[in-house]
């Protein structure tokens, strides 16, 4: 990935936090890194529900919507980094979903686009 590209996930990651806390969401950590299975952006727990988001950003809409690069071997990995997650921290009977958070940035990092999906599923 290019610098560019790196900086761009970096503030997306930033600003999708700021969403899930506005929202109500306990941020738990980010950028947790689960091994041969990748990375997962976002931990938080939403009520009694851990919830692992992956973030997608973009700031050319011509490439098409950021959620439509979640493919399901990204989300095989997903689920995978989060049973990880869930043995490493003893929660494995804790109730837990995938979500996505979708963004399209402006040049001055101002939100062109918000898509939060919730459970998403292979």
């Amino acid at each position: 990935m290019s610098t560019e590209g790196k900086a761009t996930g970096s503030t997306g990651e930033r600003v999708a936090t700021r969403i899930l806390q506005q929202k109500g969401y306990e941020i738990l950590e980010t950028n947790y890194h689960a091994g041969r299975w990748g990375e997962i952006d976002i931990v938080a727990q939403d009520g009694d529900t851990i919830v692992f988001v992956e973030v997608k950003t973009r700031r050319d809409a011509s490439c098409g919507l950021p959620e439509e690069s979640v493919t399901p071997g990204k989300l095989k990995k997903l689920t995978l980094a989060a049973e990880h997650y869930l043995l490493r921290h003893h929660l494995i009977d804790q109730a837990w979903r995938l979500d996505v958070v979708a963004l399209g940035l402006k040049a001055d990092n101002s939100i062109d686009y918000q898509n939060h999906l919730q459970n998403v599923t292979m």
